[in-house]
């Protein structure tokens, strides 16, 4: 006796790829640390030209706070810490805040 089973499967698996979340990383302005301080840090940590750092520090300094980079969090919130770090060896009260785009 033999039996003949044949077995269909028809299942459609989707893939949902889902980008990561981008965050903004945004400076606060403050009346202690110095323009120069601010342009070292958007130069070094953020990478920005010498052009785009003075512009963001003047942004900074006129509205009270500027977008200084977009990243994933993990990136956002490194460059956030070695800012604030770096702020605080140098005796600066400086301080950036993370906000997620969208």
């Amino acid at each position: 006796m033999s039996v003949d089973t044949d077995i269909v499967i028809d299942e459609k698996i989707k893939r949902v790829i889902k980008e990561p979340s981008k965050y903004n990383v945004i400076m606060i302005n403050d009346d202690v640390t110095p323009m120069e301080w601010v342009i070292t840090v958007l130069k070094g940590i953020f990478k920005h030209s010498d052009a785009s750092a003075e512009s963001l520090t003047m942004s900074i300094h006129n509205d009270g706070s500027a977008l200084v980079g977009t990243y994933n969090y993990e990136v956002a919130e490194q460059k956030t810490n070695e800012a604030v770090g770096a702020s605080r060896n140098h005796g600066f009260p400086l301080n950036l805040k993370i906000e997620e785009v969208g």
